[in-house]
């Protein structure tokens, strides 16, 4: 299975998101999942299953319960291929953080110049 197939089901997506927060227990994962997509304990126990053997997460015990984490490893590798994509949307993205700083300093000069008559809305 491909790193995107494991990414492609929103479950499995979504226990990452849990996790990006720090190690969790299986049981809280489960608790969360099931309330928030209204599946049964047994197939949250398959995703947890499916992002383990696909390295995308850790288990470890602590006496009786199941405490897992993310795995960065994967994440890495689909980083890494992303960055041939980057080129699409960095410009863009560069271009408005410019305008932002822009908009910015424009208003900062509008508040600090006294000759100024316009009033902000």
């Amino acid at each position: 299975m491909h790193a995107f197939d494991v990414l492609g089901d929103p479950v499995r997506r979504r226990i990452l998101e849990l996790l990006a927060d720090g190690e969790q227990p299986a049981g809280e994962l489960g608790e969360t999942v099931r309330r928030e997509f209204g599946i049964s304990q047994p197939a949250v126990s398959q995703h947890l299953k499916v992002l383990r053997e696909h390295g995308f997460t850790t288990v470890r015990a602590d006496g009786t319960r199941r405490l897992y984490a993310v795995d960065p490893g994967p994440l890495r590798e689909i980083d890494a291929w992303l960055a041939g994509f980057r080129r699409f949307w960095a410009p863009p993205l560069a271009a408005l953080a410019t305008e932002l700083a822009r908009g910015r300093r424009e208003r900062r000069l509008r508040e600090n110049d006294p000759d100024d008559e316009r009033t902000d809305p």
